[in-house]
């Protein structure tokens, strides 16, 4: 088991602006703990913090046993990396380290096969024995069974970039809750999840026995699957920090009480506050007249520095008011129309069809959402939309700078006359 303990840390922007203002919790042992707070409030920060990417301008993190770590680009890997590389990522250092040895030593015996390098990859693959490398492949090929459905051996070299944002996260959860660390700090781990994958981790976390702080704006998942909240709330010197011990289920009532406490302390501070200033101006006056009055005066004024250098209580935090305004003029009745639709996976994934072909339309107005499976083709579906379809005319063309890439497909997508798409990205 293991616990984390943050201890009145402090952190600074880069021009000087304060993020973090002394922020104190404890994370016990096998506890599940959500930490929420506004965007842009210092979460991720409070997490690279904690798992020392990041050297705190204030205050300590203490914890006990071995940390797993899921940073928030997971779900967004476009680059050369592999499936092997992403579990290496959150595997234990000794592993990871052991492992890339060997990946270096088979590219040096690749590119000179002399005797030094045969020496250092036979020295490779014996750390990676003694190491416990084997053993751990075992793991891997039952996280990639559960997690793509084919073995480790099969999937290591596939790259990242032919998984769906919801294929690497399920990949990485999978490697991080069936590994060997006690303590897990998960950054938006739920992001890319299609409906039953939220559901089997709402599930595993709850099983859970390691100790795990999670970042997520997802409420369901924050109400089903954690012991307490910690929010971190924006203030003029940085953000603090306070937990509520109990789930998201009843945290809006417990903040909710927290804010009507804070303005009632604040409202009796200013009430002593003037209290104290009219007392210091009374004393002032008599003692203008009355010598005997000068210590009285002056005990008076120390009372009041005193006050004000404590300074008043928490003040409440700002609510946000967020708004959003879709903008768009009317079109033809029919917005889009498919017929015998048919997704084809990207040449480089091997399978070819994504969905059997499908008939639909979407009428001028209508509200219409897009589930299914991770990998099933929701986000290649949107994004030959947002190209305009399959052959689009000028009048189709997308809104922006940004042009979606070519999606394969067989069959007809078409937008109706006067149609222009707008494309929010799954990874802005």
């Amino acid at each position: 088991m293991g616990h984390i303990d943050v201890n009145q840390i402090s952190y600074a922007l880069p021009d000087g602006r304060p993020l973090l203002d002394e922020v104190s919790f404890r994370v016990g042992d096998g506890a599940v703990v959500a930490l929420v707070g506004p965007n842009g409030s210092g979460k991720t920060t409070l997490l690279r913090i904690i798992a020392g990417d990041l050297d705190a301008h204030g205050g300590a993190v203490t914890r006990s046993g071995g940390l797993g770590v899921m940073r928030q680009f997971i779900g967004s890997v476009r680059d050369d990396s592999t499936v092997r590389d992403l579990l290496i990522a959150v595997a234990p250092e000794r592993i990871a380290k052991a492992a890339r040895a060997v990946d270096d030593a088979e590219l040096a015996i690749m590119e000179v096969d002399d005797v030094p390098a045969q020496m250092a990859y036979a020295q490779a693959l014996a750390d990676w024995g003694d190491f416990g490398g084997y053993e751990y492949e075992t793991v891997w090929d039952t996280v990639t069974m559960a997690a793509l459905g084919i073995g480790f051996e099969q999937a290591q070299y596939r790259r990242a970039a032919t998984l769906s944002g919801g294929e690497q996260k399920r990949l990485v959860l999978e490697a991080l809750l069936q590994g060997p660390e006690e303590v897990l700090l998960l950054d938006e781990p739920d992001n890319y999840l299609d409906v039953p994958g939220k559901r089997w981790l709402e599930a595993r976390l709850r099983d859970t026995d390691k100790t795990v702080l999670l970042v997520s704006h997802d409420r369901e998942l924050l109400s089903a699957a954690t012991d307490r909240v910690i929010t971190l709330e924006p203030g003029a010197s940085g953000a603090g920090a306070w937990m509520h011990p109990g789930s998201f289920a009843t945290w809006h009532e417990a903040r909710q009480a927290r804010n009507a406490d804070l303005e009632q302390r604040l409202r009796r501070w200013e009430e002593e506050l003037a209290k104290l200033r009219k007392l210091v101006l009374m004393y002032k006056q008599k003692a203008a007249y009355n010598d005997g009055l000068a210590s009285r005066y002056q005990a008076a004024q120390t009372r009041l520095r005193k006050f004000e250098e404590a300074g008043p209580p928490e003040k409440v935090s700002v609510e946000q008011n967020v708004r959003m305004r879709l903008s768009g003029g009317r079109t033809a009745k029919r917005a889009v129309t498919c017929t015998d639709l048919e997704l084809l996976a990207p040449e480089e994934n091997g399978a070819d069809s994504l969905m059997r072909p499908f008939d639909c339309e979407v009428w001028y107005g209508e509200r219409v959402g897009v589930l299914g499976s991770n990998g099933s083709g929701k986000s290649h579906f949107l994004r030959l939309l947002a190209a305009g379809g399959s052959d689009p005319e000028v009048e189709h063309r997308p809104v922006g700078e940004v042009a979606p890439p070519a999606v394969r497909h067989t069959g007809i997508a078409k937008l109706g006359s006067r149609v222009r798409p707008g494309w929010f990205a799954q990874t802005q």
